[in-house]
């Protein structure tokens, strides 16, 4: 028997569904994803933590979910939204149910919503804080908490969703380079990526110091993607700053990219309701190419002139968004550093963009030529 409940958003809108999943409620920043597929790489992906996820496809759940699928160790999005919950799911890869997951997760989802009506709102007033509840709580107490709980701007989640230790990952075949990752939120794909380009891979906690890195002597260093605001996680610049003038490649993306802006001086800004999909078109500005990408994020770095970041002289623009044309790319002047804003790793795709990957191994290959 289904479970009446509801969406409420800060400025008092509301949307009537039925709970699945858990049915303890959930607070957090209302954003919508455009993909037709990868829900579960959506649910487990860090970057979403702390955000109430709706997808604009209508229907989710109809292949079920599995372990391999899963970009972290569990469920990260503080709720979920959906048009329709499949009520069965079929494929010869899956191992249970999307409600049954989120149950075993504790997370809440809401189904039979107007996520068009949803989207559309969010596209013109912007992510916002918001709650699930079930129906027989009081809009005006669902709203309290709503107003109590913080808003995205200034936050650091990225110890929530680190690893606790450093852990290593042997390369695939012959080893050819040592990588340190630095986590802020990583999908495992990129991890596996690297991997499989002949990387050994250490892994670093977020709360390293930059001592200790600097301490290191790696053949490269990636900066992954990872959730909040780049503006609260200042403590990484120095190591970024200090590895660039060893002339160690460094690769960024997501908030990594936004962090190497930072390092250098660049300006980050908040979206009004963010990059979320499998299909944003991203022009490449040395040849014109379009890639499309799989993007996640709420923040972006400011762009000055054409092909300026503003505050960072010392950085140039490598690729910009065709929707909105922010920034999607940089690369420093005449250092081995460079970062993407969208996700090349892109589980479970489109995968135009994993030529960034072997890109950040030829920059490598080129410091020891």
């Amino acid at each position: 028997m289904s479970q009446p409940g509801y969406l409420l958003l800060e400025d008092g809108r509301a949307f009537r569904g039925d709970l699945f999943g858990a049915a303890d409620g959930a607070l957090g920043e209302a954003v919508f994803n455009t993909s037709m597929t990868g829900y579960q790489e959506v649910l487990t992906d860090p970057s979403y933590a702390g955000q109430i996820v709706t997808m604009t496809y209508p229907l989710i759940g109809n292949y079920g979910v599995n372990a391999a699928d899963a970009e972290s160790g569990g469920v990260q999005v503080a709720g979920f939204v959906v048009r329709e919950l499949a009520p069965s799911y079929s494929s010869w890869r899956a191992e249970g149910s999307l409600d049954g997951y989120l149950a075993d997760a504790g997370v809440t989802g809401l189904t039979g919503v107007d996520t068009r009506a949803l989207t559309r709102h969010l596209r013109s007033a912007g992510a916002m804080r918001a709650g699930i509840a079930a129906a027989d709580v009081a809009e005006d107490a669902l709203m309290e908490r709503i107003q109590a709980h913080p808003r995205m701007e200034g936050q650091d989640l990225t110890c929530g969703v680190s690893t606790a230790a450093a852990y290593d990952t042997a390369a695939q075949g012959q080893a050819r380079f040592e990588v340190i990752a630095w986590d802020f939120g990583v999908k495992r794909n990129s991890i596996r990526l690297l991997a499989e380009h002949g990387c050994n891979v250490t892994t670093l906690p977020v709360g390293t110091p930059a001592a200790d890195i600097l301490e290191r002597s790696p053949d490269g260093f990636f900066l992954s993607n990872g959730p909040g605001d780049p503006q609260a996680v200042e403590h990484v610049l120095e190591a970024v700053r200090g590895l660039g003038q060893r002339g160690v490649p460094v690769f960024g993306i997501c908030l990594g990219h936004q962090l190497l802006a930072r390092a250098y001086g660049g300006r980050t800004f908040k979206l009004l309701y963010g990059h979320r999909a499998g299909n944003h078109p991203v022009r490449r500005l040395d040849t014109g190419a379009v890639e499309i990408t799989a993007q996640n994020h709420g923040f972006a770095v400011e762009r000055e002139g054409d092909d300026g970041v503003a505050g960072a002289s010392a950085l140039r623009v490598t690729h910009v968004n065709l929707n909105d044309q922010t920034m999607e790319g940089l690369a420093h002047r005449e250092l081995p550093m460079f970062s993407v804003q969208y996700h090349p790793e892109a589980a479970p795709g489109p995968h135009d963009s994993l030529y960034l990957f072997q890109r950040f191994m030829d920059a490598m290959a080129a410091r020891h030529s």
